[in-house]
């Protein structure tokens, strides 16, 4: 789950595999033979004014700029917690009616499903037996307490008055709740049905029955199956475990940026919501809990995340994410060196920059001194008439 060194982007690797097919085209060939000559130095693109708006190449200024210090971790999308619901059956039965489908869009109250059993008939009838069994383990304490007090029994028999006592009010309590529930919910005593209904408004995201299966109940003595989750991705949550040494530096409120595999291109900006109070005892981390708008539906569930938290900015000399390429084992960028003659000069020079995820800036090691001037489009293409 956790990542702490600083690796290079997925557009460099993408950057790389495109320089690649560029290059070995007929038409790069033909621009290297042709718009090169033999006077162009090795290394520089010299392009007409034309050339440069077919390649739609775009400049920007390097110089020192405001950058987030980040702390790198990875994470897990998950539901809001305050926005999906997990429906459960509190009778055991056999399912009759199924009202909605994946993906449906529901309101609070919505028939979900309509379960048949004997459950609801047997409900009020298991409240009387026992109301009854607890008036009969009342009077054995009573009588036991007096016998006891009088000498007359051990208090090992008024200890298992009590024990009875105390299971029999823990029956009439567990059967109560359940008559309680079947009342609060749509219960058909003469058909002996029990409709489903949906919890909040949602999206039905989960559903794992079908007409006629047989179900367990919450309160017949099986094991329950959640029946269907109904869930708003309008807004979801991305979990994360972050360092010992880091947390200081992780607030609420925090800016985050994250990637998924499934858009990589794609940076989803959040916030930090909670930061835990405790640390897990094996890895020494803490659970960090992001907030993450998802209107387009992009972000799912169990999907996971690479994560930059923003605890700090600096200034630093830097240039666009966009600028850097990597070519071979090197990474580089296109300098443009103005104008000779007719031409403008392109120069491909290396580079050493931070290559940390999460930010449109890469702070600049070496290489590249303010005021020089790098493509920040168009360089892929550059690459290839070289």
């Amino acid at each position: 789950m956790m990542r702490r060194t600083k690796t290079g982007g997925m557009r460099l690797a993408l950057g790389a595999a495109l320089i690649a097919v560029l290059a070995t085209t007929p038409a790069c060939k033909r621009s290297h033979a042709e718009e090169k000559g033999d006077d162009v130095p090795e290394g520089q693109v010299w392009l007409t004014d034309g050339q440069v708006k077919d390649a739609k190449v775009e400049v920007e200024e390097v110089k020192v700029r405001e950058v987030d210090d980040t702390v790198l971790t990875s994470g897990k999308i998950a539901f809001d917690d305050a926005k999906v619901s997990h429906v459960f059956s509190p009778v055991a039965g056999r399912v009759t009616k199924i009202s909605v489908t994946l993906g449906q869009k529901v309101k609070k109250g919505e028939v979900l499903a309509v379960v048949e059993s004997p459950d609801i008939g047997a409900a009020s009838a298991d409240v009387n037996k026992a109301n009854a069994e607890l008036i009969a383990a009342e009077h054995d304490l009573a009588r036991e307490k007096e016998l006891l007090a009088a000498h007359a029994a051990s208090q090992r028999d008024y200890e298992q008055s009590e024990d009875s006592y105390r299971k029999a009010k823990a029956e009439l309590d567990r059967a109560r709740q359940k008559a309680r529930l079947l009342r609060a919910g749509s219960y058909d005593a003469v058909s002996q049905t029990y409709t489903l209904r949906a919890e909040i408004d949602g999206e039905v995201v989960g559903r794992n029955l079908s007409p006629g299966m047989e179900i367990q109940g919450q309160y017949s003595g099986g094991t329950p199956v959640e029946l269907f989750t109904i869930g708003e991705l309008d807004r979801v949550w991305m979990v994360a475990d972050v360092f010992e040494m880091d947390l200081a530096r992780v607030h609420v409120g925090t800016s985050v940026t994250a990637k998924v595999l499934a858009f990589p291109q794609r940076l989803f900006e959040g916030k930090v919501e909670w930061v835990s109070g405790v640390l897990d005892p094996t890895s020494h981390t803490a659970r960090v809990r992001c907030s993450f708008d998802n209107k387009d539906r992009m972000l799912k569930p169990e999907m996971y995340a690479s994560v930059s938290i923003a605890v700090d900015q600096r200034m630093a000399l830097a240039v666009p994410r966009s600028a850097v390429l990597r070519i071979g084992e090197q990474t580089v960028v296109f300098l443009d060196r103005g104008v000779n003659g007719q031409k403008r000069v392109f120069e491909r020079m290396p580079v050493h920059v931070d290559e940390a995820e999460g930010s449109p800036w890469l702070v600049v090691e070496h290489g590249l001194d303010a005021g020089m001037k790098v493509v920040k489009t168009g360089g892929i293409l550059l690459s290839g008439k070289l």
